[in-house]
């Protein structure tokens, strides 16, 4: 059994995807676009969008598409444990672009380093190195 995240965008999972690889989170294994391969497509302004994919990289793994009904992502968080202040420094910095950081990175009380921020996109990241 695993656990994985799947994260619905409305119509930017494309981009998102392609940010989060510049980020050097991983990439895109899979993807299954609307209206390709006998995909459903309910709405003709969402064709060519992202029906389903997988993302992966070192330890990461999630699934993401494009739905034009989604919510607004809240409530849950992907938390990314780092192997050292460098490489939390490096993703954190990445995240950042065009984010709201909602905690500092920083030493926090529990003693890791430890930052949290929303995307560009909506999606909320914790970032944590135990020292």
């Amino acid at each position: 059994m695993q656990l994985s995240n799947y994260l619905f965008f409305t119509t930017t999972c494309e981009q998102a995807l392609a940010f989060y690889t510049q980020c050097g989170l991983g990439k895109v294994v899979e993807v299954l676009r609307y209206g390709e391969l006998d995909a459903p497509l309910g709405n003709e302004a969402m064709r060519g969008k992202i029906m389903h994919s997988r993302f992966e990289g070192p330890g990461v793994l999630f699934f993401a598409s494009d739905n034009d009904d989604a919510e607004p992502m809240r409530g849950s968080a992907h938390i990314v444990m780092t192997d050292s202040r460098e490489q939390t420094e490096q993703l954190f910095t990445r995240l950042s672009q065009g984010a709201t950081v909602t905690t500092s990175l920083a030493i926090q009380p529990w003693g890791s380093y430890f930052g949290k921020l929303t995307d560009q996109f909506g999606v909320q990241w914790m970032i944590n190195c135990a020292l």
